[in-house]
């Protein structure tokens, strides 16, 4: 399978699973999923990794998006308008990232998560109930202009898409955090899928191995999703908080290092 070991395989689908049950809750899926890909394969090319933790990540976010909507009622229109302006800005992001250094975006995504992180603590009960503070209008068009700008930042760099699609729809719309990561869900669907078309497109995905890691993240995500449903929103919303600061930590040794 795309000449990896069994172990190896074994070790990289763990992974995946992990990753997507992580990733339905609040995302920071590729916390996981895209590190293990590069240290468990270091002589396969960055970019193949790249595009093939897109096509695990794709059918999680997928599945996760299902399995929320059944539970959770979705503003449908809203959600599909985001998810399509993302879908868009996701696909210049990664046109981007061909012709650009995306490594001068890093400070910025860490002030901004640490503006995030700081928000969040310091409203302890944000995000646990329903409080939307915006005509449908205006609604519509921030979660549309944010899911275009954070699907053109998951294109460009990636780490933290989700949390920030879930941040912006608590801190900006006023979803519940449990409404906020069903309607994420949608939306993250879009932006990988976009950069997943990008990647196969060139060549650089490696199919075998993206297919058999799928399954272990849609198994996952499931877990995730059902575990956010039965916990409700002060809950993701603590595991939130956790994967920011888990964020912050990772970029801000990313850029020391």
């Amino acid at each position: 399978m795309d000449a990896v070991s069994v172990p190896d395989l074994l070790a990289l689908c763990a992974f995946a699973f992990f990753a997507g049950a992580l990733d339905a809750v609040v995302g920071g899926g590729g916390l996981i999923q895209l590190p293990a890909l590069l240290i468990v394969l270091p002589a396969v090319p960055v970019v193949s990794l790249l595009g093939t933790n897109k096509l695990a990540s794709v059918v999680g976010t997928a599945s996760a998006a299902v399995t929320y909507a059944r539970r959770v009622q979705v503003d449908r229109p809203q959600a599909v308008a985001m998810a399509a302006a993302a879908f868009v800005g996701s696909g210049l992001g990664a046109l981007l990232a061909t012709r650009a250094d995306s490594e001068v975006l890093r400070p910025v995504v860490l002030v901004a998560l640490l503006a995030v992180l700081a928000y969040t603590v310091r409203r302890p009960a944000l995000g646990e109930l329903e409080a939307l503070r915006l005509t449908p209008r205006v609604q519509r068009a921030v979660a549309v202009l944010g899911g275009a700008l954070i699907g053109l930042y998951d294109g460009f760099v990636g780490p933290g898409t989700g949390s920030f699609l879930v941040f912006l729809l608590v801190g900006g719309v006023g979803l519940s955090f449990l409404h906020a990561s069903a309607t994420a869900k949608v939306v993250n669907t879009c932006t990988n899928l976009a950069a997943l078309l990008l990647f196969a497109a060139g060549g650089h995905v490696l199919w075998a191995l993206g297919a058999a890691m799928a399954v272990s993240n849609l198994a996952g995500s499931q877990v995730g999703a059902r575990l956010a449903l039965a916990r409700g929103s002060a809950w993701v919303r603590r595991v939130f908080v956790v994967v920011v600061s888990v964020l912050i930590a990772r970029l801000a040794y990313d850029l020391v290092r």
